[in-house]
């Protein structure tokens, strides 16, 4: 057994009890395995080993390994958890069945272009910057709200989540509390919070999904 498969096993144990102990029965928290960096070769033994949600941040990487995978394996969900270039929408569009960091007009209005164009609809969240961090993508937490609804009036987005990544400097429960709140006020259900190191706490202030890449694959 790889290492990856057996600290895949202990990151699904470790989501099950978090999950326990926040009272979570009613929706299972969705483990993204985040394979950046890692090539087809490290990825496949986890998927043999069951996962079937991978993120990637990267649109250029992950055309590199991900549509071979995807076609061996059509079940897989790949979600885009990194930033997104509005002259990669059609990529995206085409690859991704979630696309996480929707952070602003032009990349919406893209998105929407190519959707349209290719008759293909990733499920979207939109990436709020609740640390108001200058070098971090994201949309200001005081405009999250009002962005997400303009998605769904002005370019007809169905808008599923809010993602975040809190400052690595700081402790990250008043950053996902505050996600769940914009959640609740925008009226969507998802929320994408927590990594290798703080993935418990994220489902413990209600997280959806949780993003976690070293704490399976390894440092990169």
């Amino acid at each position: 057994m790889s290492h990856a498969v057996e600290n895949l096993q202990d990151v699904k144990a470790k989501i099950a009890a978090a999950e326990k102990a926040a009272g979570r029965s009613d929706e299972p928290v969705t483990l993204v395995a985040v394979s950046k960096t890692f090539d087809a070769d490290q990825i496949r033994p986890v998927i043999e080993a069951g996962q079937r949600v991978f993120g990637e941040n990267r649109v250029q990487e992950a055309q590199g390994k991900w549509p071979a995978l995807k076609e061996a394996h059509p079940d897989i969900e790949l979600r885009l958890i990194g930033p997104l270039q509005s002259n990669k929408a059609a990529e995206a569009v085409a690859l991704f069945d979630v696309i996480e960091s929707i952070d602003r007009e032009k990349i919406a209005r893209a998105l929407a272009t190519e959707m349209k164009k290719q008759d293909r609809h990733p499920r979207l969240y939109v990436q709020v910057n609740t640390g108001l961090e200058e070098q971090k993508a994201g949309i200001d937490p005081r405009q999250a709200v009002t962005f997400v609804k303009h998605c769904r009036e002005e370019y007809g987005l169905a808008i599923e989540g809010l993602m975040c990544i809190p400052p690595l400097d700081e402790n990250p429960g008043p950053h996902f509390a505050l996600l769940k709140k914009l959640a609740a006020e925008a009226g969507v259900e998802k929320c994408s919070m927590g990594m290798s190191g703080d993935y418990e706490k994220a489902i413990a202030f209600g997280a959806t999904s949780v993003r976690v890449g070293s704490a399976i694959f390894g440092a990169r």
